[in-house]
C-alpha cells in the first residue's frame, strides 16, 4: 500500500460555462431570499439574490460600455465592502479577468503588480493608494452607477479559459500571479460536503478580506452557489464583536483564519450563538489551545482545512468525517492526493514526504502569469507539488509536518522572506538581513527580522521604513540585531536554524 488517496474523479464541469452564472444560478430559484447581509453594529444591509444578480449584470453592462472586452485584465483596487464582490462577479460575467488586490497594499506594491500584468484598466476606490498610470480607471462612484443598467448576457464559453488572477508570494520574493479557470468554482463543490457540510439553509459568516481566496470563495461564492446566505461583518468590525453578531444573526457556520478565532474568543463571554453548528478554519495551522477554547465557548467543533492559492483547499475535516487526532483530515471526495518521496514516487503510509495533488484536479491553477517556468517547476509526473510536508495514514488522513521551503505564514497568508528582506535591506546602515517566522509563547507565529549592524537600530525607525514599502501583514513584528547570520556548508542562509535557535533561547523562555 502507498500514500495515495483516490476515490475517483468528480463530475466534469458543464460546458459552456461562466463562473458568475454558476454562482448566481439560485437567483432564478429563490429570487427573494437574502443572499448577502453586511452586518453593522446597529443594522444589516441585505441583498436578495435577485438584487445581487441585477447589480452584477448591470455592472457587466457598464464595464463593456466603458470599452473593456472579454479577456481584458482589470485590477480590483477596492476596500472590503459589497462593492468588491459586485465588481468581481460583474467583470467575470462580462468575460473580463478581474485581479483582486488587497486594500492594505502600498502604492509601490500595486505599481509592481500592475507592471507585471499590463492590465487594461483598474476599478478603483479613490480612498486607496494607487500609482498614476495610463490605464483606464473606473472609480467607485462610476461602478456604483452601473448597477442599475440593463443586464448583460453571461459570457459563456470553455470552462478551462481564464476567469481571474490572484497574487501569492513565491520563494523568489516576487509575488506570483496565479491564473484560475472558470471551472475553479465548479471544483469548489467538493468542499461543500468534504469540509463545510454546507446546505441551502445555512447562514455562513466569514471574517476576512475579500481579496483573499479563502474569504472570496468560502465566504461568498460557495454559499451563493448553494443558495445559502452569506453573512459578512461590516468593515472595521472588531473581532471581539463577532460573537454577538453570530448570535444576533443566527449564523450556522463561522469561518476565519486561526488568528481571528484567538481574538474573538477573548470577547466571547456569556454569548450564546444557539444556531451555530460548527466553525471552519484555514490559512495556517490551528493550535489545540484555540480549538479547545472554541469548543468550551460554543459547544461545537472547528473543522480545519489545508490548501493554497494555487488550488484552494483540498484536504479537510468535515461534520461527516471529523479529523483523527493529530491530522488535518482527509482529501475531499473527488480529489487525488499523494505523499511523495524525494524520487517523486508515493511513499508507504506513515512516512513523511511532500504533499501533492493530481495535476488534472479541476481546481488547480492554469499556471503563473508571466512565469510559466515557475509553474512547470512544481509539476512532477502526475503531480503538483505543494512544497509542504505531511504523512498519510492507511485511512487517508494526513498529518502536517511543516513547510519544505522558507515561506512564512503571517496570519494565514503566505509571505516570501526574500520579498521582506529585499525591502528592509535598503535601510541605511543595515548589514545583512534575514527574515523568518517564529513562535511566541502562546504558539502564535509572527514575522521576525534578524539583522547585522554596527549598533542596534531603533525598532520604530525600522517599522516606519517597512510600513512605507510593505503591506501590513508582511511587516515584521520583531527586529533583532545579531552579530552574524547562520549559514549552511554551502554558504546559504539557514533560516530554519535561525528560527529554531531563537525559539529555544528566547521565544519559549
Amino acid at each position: 500500500m502507498l500514500s495515495v488517496f483516490d476515490q475517483g474523479p468528480p463530475a466534469p464541469c458543464p460546458a459552456p460555462f461562466n463562473l458568475a452564472a454558476h454562482v448566481l444560478a439560485p437567483a432564478a430559484r429563490v429570487p427573494d431570499k437574502v443572499a448577502l447581509a453586511v452586518l453593522g453594529p446597529a443594522r444589516a444591509e441585505r441583498w436578495s439574490y435577485a438584487r445581487l444578480e441585477a447589480a452584477v449584470l448591470g455592472t457587466a453592462t457598464g464595464l463593456l460600455r466603458a470599452g473593456f472586452a472579454p479577456g481584458d485584465l482589470v485590477l480590483l483596487r477596492l476596500d472590503n465592502t459589497v462593492d468588491f464582490p459586485l465588481a468581481f462577479l460583474g467583470a467575470v460575467a462580462a468575460g473580463l479577468v478581474p485581479v483582486p488586490l488587497s486594500a492594505a497594499l502600498t502604492e509601490g506594491e500595486v505599481a509592481r503588480m500592475a507592471a507585471a500584468l499590463a492590465p487594461a484598466g483598474m476599478l478603483h476606490d479613490p480612498a486607496l493608494p494607487a500609482p498614476e498610470d495610463d490605464v483606464a480607471r473606473i472609480d467607485l462612484s462610476q461602478l456604483r452607477g452601473m448597477r442599475n443598467l440593463p443586464p448583460a448576457d453571461y459570457d459563456l464559453g470553455d470552462p478551462d479559459r481564464l476567469a481571474y488572477v490572484v497574487f501569492t508570494s513565491g520563494t523568489s520574493g516576487t509575488p506570483r500571479a496565479v491564473m484560475h479557470a472558470h471551472r475553479a468554482v465548479w471544483a469548489r463543490r467538493m468542499m461543500h460536503a468534504g469540509w463545510y457540510g454546507l446546505t441551502e439553509g445555512d447562514r455562513l459568516m466569514h471574517a476576512g478580506a475579500f481579496n483573499w481566496t479563502y474569504t472570496l470563495g468560502t465566504g461568498l461564492l460557495d454559499p451563493w452557489s448553494a443558495g445559502a446566505t452569506a453573512l459578512i461583518p461590516a468593515p472595521g468590525t472588531r473581532a471581539e464583536a463577532l460573537p454577538l453578531l453570530m448570535a444576533r444573526h443566527d449564523a450556522t457556520i463561522f469561518a476565519a483564519a486561526p488568528g481571528v478565532y484567538r481574538k474573538l474568543l477573548k470577547g466571547w463571554g456569556a454569548t450564546r450563538a444557539r444556531s451555530l453548528r460548527h466553525g471552519l478554519s484555514a490559512g495556517e495551522k490551528l493550535t489545540e489551545a484555540t480549538r479547545a477554547a472554541w469548543e468550551a465557548a460554543t459547544g461545537t467543533t472547528i473543522h480545519e482545512a489545508y490548501g493554497m492559492s494555487e488550488c484552494s483547499t483540498f484536504v479537510s475535516a468535515s461534520p461527516q468525517a471529523p479529523a483523527p487526532p493529530g491530522t488535518l483530515g482527509r482529501p475531499q471526495p473527488g480529489r487525488r492526493v499523494a505523499i511523495l518521496g524525494e524520487d517523486g514516487a508515493p511513499v508507504p503510509p506513515g512516512e513523511v514526504g511532500t504533499i501533492a495533488i493530481d495535476r488534472r484536479d479541476p481546481g488547480l491553477m492554469l499556471g503563473y502569469m508571466g512565469a510559466p517556468e515557475a509553474g512547470e517547476a512544481r509539476l512532477e509526473g502526475d503531480w503538483f507539488l505543494t512544497g509542504d510536508l505531511g504523512a498519510m495514514d492507511e485511512s487517508g488522513a494526513i498529518a502536517y509536518h511543516g513547510r519544505a521551503d522558507d515561506l512564512m505564514n503571517a496570519g494565514g497568508v503566505r509571505v516570501s522572506p526574500a520579498e521582506v528582506e529585499a525591502a528592509l535591506g535598503a535601510f541605511p546602515g543595515i548589514g545583512a538581513v534575514a527574515v523568518t517566522d517564529v513562535a511566541l509563547k502562546d504558539q502564535v507565529r509572527v514575522i521576525a527580522c534578524f539583522y547585522t549592524a554596527e549598533a542596534e537600530i531603533e525598532a520604530d525607525r525600522l517599522e516606519a521604513f517597512a510600513a512605507e514599502r510593505l503591506a501590513r501583514w508582511k511587516q515584521p513584528r520583531l527586529y533583532i540585531r545579531t552579530e552574524a547570520l547562520p549559514t549552511g556548508p554551502n554558504g546559504k542562509l539557514a533560516r530554519r536554524r535561525l528560527r529554531d535557535d531563537w525559539e529555544a533561547a528566547d521565544g519559549q523562555a
